[in-house]
């Protein structure tokens, strides 16, 4: 029996629980997010009468496709099951960019991935923006509250901003996109981000006196959310001062002096410059 890609139905749901526990050490956010996602692009990989992979399409501002959610229960990995998955989704997005609905596809992926970005090489992805993602702990931080606050686009300084692991552009649009999907804080100032449902921060202004001045107020409201660690996504303009950031407190998932997160574009029509030349670089 050859393995069937179909859209995700609430019976799948014990299948992608046992996924999620086997993926991350269990700390896999698809179990979370599944009904959520229902009918929203979300696919499953069906063989012998069960879900045994996953994959999701979800629409951002500015036309993006962003991939996410690929998983394969460890026991179906190494048979070409994930490049199965990622050549529907190619699929599937180009047939959104003829609908006109999107006209980029686009996912993050953690640098020790090698597979992924293996895959999305060969599939004409190209590497848009790296980042750095750090981990913290709540107890190591006196909390302190912050204001919540109502962003403006002239809070959005990063050309490319971190929403947990969404990564959106500036743009009036992507602002309505924010006010629905993020939340906004402010102390001493200093303004900074976190997804809704999400355990990661982005700080606005980046900085060693920033994230001291901002760290406290992370870290009240991950304590508001239940949460013993949160993490912080900064740009790759902070490697000079990794020494600086583990003696604030924050720590990488691995030790590494290279940007840990990379963001991948794949262009799904020639872009016509001003010149009239054809280009596909991101």
């Amino acid at each position: 029996m050859n393995p069937t890609i179909r859209e995700a139905k609430p019976e799948d749901k014990p299948f992608i629980e046992e996924i999620s526990k086997l993926t991350w050490g269990g700390g896999d956010y698809l179990a979370r997010v599944f009904d959520e996602w229902l009918g929203d692009n979300f696919y499953v990989l069906e063989f012998e009468g069960k879900a045994i992979g996953t994959a999701k399409l979800t629409l951002l501002p500015e036309k993006v496709g962003w991939l996410e959610g690929l998983r394969v229960h460890p026991d179906y990995r190494g048979k070409g099951y994930g490049r199965l998955l990622h050549s529907f989704l190619l699929d599937l997005g180009k047939k959104l960019a003829e609908e006109g609905k999107i006209k980029a596809l686009e996912f993050a992926t953690y640098f020790l991935n090698r597979e992924s970005i293996a895959m999305a090489k060969k599939t004409g992805f190209r590497v848009r923006a790296k980042f750095f993602v750090f981990g913290a702990k709540t107890e190591s931080f006196e909390p302190e509250e912050p204001e919540r606050v109502e962003p403006t686009l002239s809070d959005l300084t990063l050309g490319i901003i971190p929403v947990g692991w969404h990564f959106v552009g500036r743009s009036e649009e992507t602002l309505d996109w924010i006010r629905k999907n993020a939340e906004f804080y402010e102390v001493n100032g200093l303004r900074f981000l976190v997804s809704k449902k999400g355990t990661t921060f982005t700080p606005l202004d980046v900085g060693l006196a920033t994230l001291r001045a901002t760290l406290p107020a992370m870290a009240w409201v991950a304590k508001e959310r239940g949460l013993e660690g949160f993490d912080i996504m900064l740009t790759s303009g902070v490697k000079p001062l990794l020494p600086g950031l583990k003696r604030l407190g924050l720590f990488p998932w691995e030790e590494t002096e290279e940007p840990n997160v990379l963001v991948f574009r794949k262009n799904l029509f020639p872009v016509v410059e001003a010149e009239g030349i054809p280009t596909d670089s991101p």
